[in-house]
Parts: C-alpha cells; sequence; structure tokens
C-alpha cells in the first residue's frame, strides 16, 4: 500500500521570539523543517512527502533549499486558516483510492524511524494510530469556573505526539466534517466519525519545537 506523510509547517515563531519562523531555525546547521523531512525519508525512501506550508512562507523556503542545496522530493501545497484546513487541502492532493496517510507536525525533526514505521504497521492493520509517551510529571486539572484544582492519576495519562496515521479512508471521512475549535489534533477528527483510536510507543526525543527552551533542549539531541 502506498505511503504518504503530510507534514503541517505553520508556525510564525512568535514565542521563539524572533521574526523567523520556528520551523526555519537551525538546528546544528540545519533548518528544523528539512531534519524532519529526512527523518521520513530514511523511514522509507518511496514515502510521498507533502509538506504544508502558508503561502506568505514558500519564497523564504524556495531561498532556504537553494542555499542548502535540499533536493528531497516532495511536493508542496499551501496552507489554510488553521491546522485543520491545512491538513485538509494536503489530503486534497492525495489522488489515489487505497494509501496510509501520516500527518505529522513540522517541528518534530527528532520522531524516531522506529515510532514511524510502529504509527504505518498499525494504521494498516487497525486504521488509526497515535503514538504517545508515558506521563512523568504530577497533573492537575483546572475547573475553568471555580479556578479549583484536582489531582488527577498520571498512571492513566499519555502525553500525544505525531505522526498520527490512518487508513486514507478514514481520514478522508474524517475530514468531511465541518470544523470546530474543539479539533486539536487529527485524532480527534478521526474519533468525531466514530472511529477507534490505537495508540503506540512514541520516543521522548520527539519534542515538538515550540519555545526558545525547545530549541536549547534540541541542540543536544
Amino acid at each position: 500500500m502506498e505511503k504518504f506523510v503530510i507534514i503541517v509547517a505553520g508556525g510564525k515563531g512568535l514565542r521563539m521570539g524572533g521574526d523567523i519562523p520556528k520551523q526555519f531555525l537551525e538546528i546544528k546547521g540545519k533548518p528544523i523543517l528539512m531534519r524532519t523531512m529526512e527523518q521520513f525519508y530514511e523511514y522509507d525512501p518511496e514515502i510521498h512527502i507533502i509538506l504544508v506550508l502558508p503561502e506568505s512562507q514558500i519564497e523564504y523556503w524556495d531561498e532556504l533549499c537553494k542555499q542548502y542545496r535540499f533536493s528531497l522530493s516532495y511536493q508542496l501545497v499551501h496552507g489554510g486558516e488553521t491546522r485543520y484546513h491545512s491538513v485538509s487541502n494536503g489530503l486534497a492532493e492525495i489522488k489515489v483510492d487505497e494509501a496510509l496517510v501520516a500527518v505529522h507536525d513540522g517541528v518534530r525533526p527528532f520522531v524516531s524511524v522506529k515510532t514511524i514505521a510502529d504509527t504505518f504497521v498499525e494504521a494498516e492493520k487497525s486504521g488509526a494510530a497515535v503514538p504517545v509517551i508515558e506521563c512523568v510529571d504530577s497533573v492537575r486539572e483546572v475547573d475553568n469556573v471555580s479556578k479549583e484544582s484536582f489531582a488527577k492519576e498520571r498512571a492513566a495519562l499519555r502525553l500525544v505526539q505525531t505522526p498520527q496515521t490512518f487508513r486514507l479512508s478514514i481520514l478522508r471521512k474524517a475530514y468531511s466534517l465541518p470544523y470546530t475549535p474543539f479539533f486539536t489534533d487529527d485524532a480527534s477528527v478521526v474519533e468525531a466519525v466514530g472511529e477507534k483510536i490505537v495508540l503506540t510507543s512514541g520516543n521522548r526525543e520527539n519534542i515538538k519545537i515550540t519555545t526558545s527552551f525547545d530549541l536549547k533542549i534540541a541542540e543536544v539531541l
């Protein structure tokens, strides 16, 4: 079965305190987004990579590709108003009837090949796979009205990562739904059409680089 990955990279870098979008910042001499894409190529050189970028960032990305002589094969798609719409735009470019499709954050360059592989294996078997890691910190839930907080049992909680991988038919059905702000990731969209999500093991290094502190951690990984 053909394999696709939709890599969504729509960050503006505001939490980094700079003007350069976070996916274009360098880690050890190479932009984060390029490292992310290379991980999927390492997993499977035949995978179809669909890169979704805001239209306003494409010219800058093209310049980076020239500067770093980045020659990996991929299809470029314009992003949408939200992550949901960006994934939907990427999904629309898949023209086959059957495939496995992963959706991955462009700023998770340290996803392991095993994490990627495990989601594809499980998605082919069960239809929908999401990598997670155990929660090691204590967690409290805050009531938005009373502002009271309550301890939660961390053994029952998992931290969600990407890639989240699905059979194409399931993802298409899910993304036919109208957008709501409650769709926080692809699994939440798929759940909304009644599909079961199977959890696979992620890797703790697979951090989402969002803040300047994350960038410091990334430099030593």
